[in-house]
């Protein structure tokens, strides 16, 4: 079995070296879902490998083996959290969670089984319970995976309407509804932006988007405006090079849209998206960002985002 081998020097060296990525490197606020998804899973083997290079059975057995590693494992679990809010970093306290799996992973499956019945079935529940969470940490990155496969390959519509969860794309106040969906893509629901009157800025960003704009020649936006007064909103597409940037605003794509009451159908050339950082070239492989937003509302109003989508 693995306490009887010398694993546990390996595993030291592989601790050590992983050690400096809960502080360092790792995705950054522009990065990606899925790189997020997967990057998470180094809590998990982290502390696996720390748990075999610790080896706490020397020490401890029985309920207080797993009482001891669960309160320590925890106890370190938020030093780190707490470290990374304070270098830069996002701290996340599902972490924590992650990092018990690791160790109790190491608990029911690195010793050979008691010989005693209840405790040998015990300890296969203990077993079992610890494969189910990694399989759902496990389940987790796999949804991402196939959630961004299918909008790297939904062009050239750049978001589905008909999902029932749009906080997973958009950032902002957006509900999926059916008033005045159109049928050009075939779906079924339109996307009601709700503008509030309280804020300077006021939009919704669709932050999880197909990001290889190249090959296409225009964006196509449509939008419906309920009211019968028109509304004055911006558009703003930048690449991944602008957020890891200054965020300045030359360096991004804006462009004024007047909305008037009823159907607005806004044709954009993409050579305007492509050519609009003043100091280079937009990276149309890496698009990071789409937002459609109002400044300076004197009441909340709502609009209708009907199609976004490249021609």
């Amino acid at each position: 079995m693995l306490a009887r081998t010398n694993y546990h020097w390996l595993a030291s060296v592989a601790a050590i070296v992983l050690l400096p990525f809960f502080f360092v490197g790792g995705p950054d606020w522009s990065s990606g879902p899925l790189f997020k998804a997967a990057w998470n899973l180094g809590h998990i083997i982290f502390f696996t490998l720390f748990t075999l290079a610790v080896r706490p059975r020397r020490w401890l057995s029985g309920v207080w083996l797993w009482l001891a590693c669960t309160a320590f494992v925890t106890g370190v679990g938020v030093i780190i959290e707490l470290i990374q809010g304070n270098v830069g970093r996002d701290s996340d306290w599902h972490d924590i969670f992650r990092n018990l799996i690791g160790t109790w992973l190491v608990l029911a499956w690195g010793y050979r089984p008691p010989a005693i019945t209840w405790r040998r079935a015990l300890n296969w529940v203990l077993r079992l319970t610890a494969v189910v969470l990694l399989m759902m940490e496990l389940q987790t990155v796999a949804a991402v995976a196939e959630q961004q496969y299918r909008i790297a390959n939904q062009l050239p519509t750049l978001y589905n309407f008909d999902d029932p969860h749009p906080l997973h794309y958009w950032r902002g106040r957006v509900h999926r509804t059916k008033d005045n969906a159109s049928d050009a893509d075939g779906f079924h629901h339109s996307l009601r932006m709700d503008l509030l009157g309280i804020n300077l800025y006021s939009g919704a960003s669709l932050d999880n988007l197909p990001e290889d704009w190249r090959g296409y020649e225009a964006l196509d936006v449509v939008l419906y405006n309920p009211d019968s007064t028109p509304l004055d909103m911006t558009i703003r597409v930048n690449d991944i090079v602008h957020d890891r940037g200054h965020g300045v605003y030359s360096d991004r794509f804006n462009k004024r849209l007047h909305v008037k009451p009823g159907l607005n159908r806004f044709h954009i050339p993409m050579s305007d998206i492509r050519n609009a950082p003043k100091t280079r070239t937009m990276d149309m492989d890496e698009i990071r960002r789409l937002v459609i937003f109002t400044t300076h509302l004197k009441q909340p109003r709502s609009i209708y985002i009907v199609r976004l989508a490249l021609d």
